[in-house]
């Protein structure tokens, strides 16, 4: 259908990927330095242990616990730097519990061959910083990248309010912060900033969200691209989604049409009628039928069903808004046009949940693993799936400090029984 031009979109996820990991470049060396400290209080149990004493003693109330990330993966890098915040004064006061804690930093070589060197009072500042600031690209990313839900509608929002809170940050007294959103907005203008490569399945998505239509659409590429700019974009999608309605309309038309009374149901009616004004009303309902579906198919110079819908008064904002059941409710009024809308809906604008359906052996059956048998396998694959499908998902973070506990004790278990 239209030659495959809307065959191809981009994951998102991805993208901002691509963008943060642009942007955290800015600020390389206190993540390092924090990603340095991290590592160290992780690598024994004895040393996790000093720090949980020295947490004790200066009062740290979080109950969280320090988390290693992998820094090509972003999302790890943010959940490493909010962990790490809340510990602060656990980082100044530990050199009195751990004797090679300051050893360690100054020593220590990271993996390009530098030396991190201690943790300094502007490096926090900086971590505090950047932690607000990927705070909103950590949600969205969660956000596009589920699967249980239609994403397809909120792609060209996310991207708008996402330019909007670059453009923020470009202005913010934060030098560090400033020089972020610069790196970040280049590189998302190389993806989102030439309108003519983006796939128009993006923009109609966002038409066929009852909350937005057309007026939303137009003031954000206003926004993005300029107004005169903007207002031309805006032309060629409703143009464009003329086309496609018009593709739909062809193939779905003959279809959606209900069937014309037959000969042998008419002449049952006339013979079963004494009356000729009864029979004469039976056709009139019957032309004035056909008339009426000629108009919500859009022939004869009658509105068609996409123009009755842009013409509407957009749904109130909500939060809530299930927008497959607002389709499937008005699918009587809008009966091709659903069918647009069920297909440009149903596109997933990341791969990041069939990446990890094609991904979760590996995971599982990795190199340090390699002897778990099949039935052990496939039993851990199982539960993973259960826990998936619990109605309330379980949150790990609850049970950290249970967790933690239970792996120190099987850690000094081992290393008892391995003495003697």
């Amino acid at each position: 259908m239209m030659s495959g031009k809307h065959l191809h979109v981009r994951c998102m996820a991805h993208i901002l990927n691509l963008i943060v990991k642009d942007g955290l470049k800015e600020l390389d060396a206190s993540v390092t330095r924090v990603r340095h400290i991290v590592r160290y209080v992780r690598s024994s149990p004895a040393r996790t242990l000093k720090f949980k004493q020295c947490c004790a003693h200066v009062k740290v109330e979080c109950t969280k616990t320090l988390c290693s990330d992998v820094p090509t993966k972003w999302n790890s890098t943010y959940l490493m730097l909010d962990t790490t915040q809340h510990f602060e004064k656990a980082f100044d006061k530990l050199h009195l519990f751990d004797d090679g804690f300051s050893a360690y930093q100054c020593s220590h070589l990271c993996e390009d061959g530098g030396n991190a060197g201690p943790l300094e009072s502007d490096d926090l500042v900086n971590v505090r910083n950047v932690i607000e600031f990927l705070a909103r690209f950590h949600e969205l990313t969660k956000k596009v990248s589920g699967s249980r839900y239609v994403t397809c509608n909120s792609h060209f929002e996310d991207v708008s309010e996402l330019y909007c809170h670059l453009k923020m940050c470009l202005a913010s007294v934060d030098e560090h912060l400033r020089k972020m959103a610069q790196q970040m907005q280049e590189k998302f203008k190389k993806y989102w900033g030439e309108p003519e490569k983006m796939n128009k399945m993006i923009f109609i998505a966002s038409v066929l969200d009852p909350r937005n239509k057309f007026e939303y659409v137009e003031g954000a590429l206003e926004e993005l691209f300029g107004e005169e700019k903007g207002k031309k974009i805006n032309a060629e999608v409703y143009a464009y989604m003329n086309s496609l309605f018009g593709e739909y309309l062809k193939k779905y038309s003959t279809e959606s049409c209900p069937q014309s009374p037959s000969s042998s149901t008419s002449s049952n009616n006339t013979s079963n009628t004494p009356s000729g004004s009864v029979i004469s009303a039976s056709k009139l309902r019957t032309k004035l039928s056909l008339k009426k579906q000629k108009e919500d198919n859009g022939s004869g110079g009658a509105k068609s069903e996409l123009d009755k819908y842009i013409s509407e008064e957009q749904e109130p904002f909500s939060e809530e808004f299930d927008i497959l059941s607002w389709w499937k409710t008005h699918a009587p009024r809008f009966p091709i046009l659903s069918e647009l809308a069920r297909d440009v809906l149903a596109i997933p604008i990341s791969s990041v949940a069939s990446e990890c359906a094609f991904s979760t052996g590996g995971r599982i059956l990795d190199s340090f693993r390699s002897s778990l048998t099949p039935k052990c396998v496939q039993a851990l694959i199982c539960v993973q799936d259960w826990l998936r499908e619990e109605k309330n998902p379980t949150s790990v973070e609850e049970d950290l400090k249970y967790l933690e506990e239970l792996e120190l004790d099987m850690e000094n278990n081992g290393s008892t029984t391995s003495i003697v």
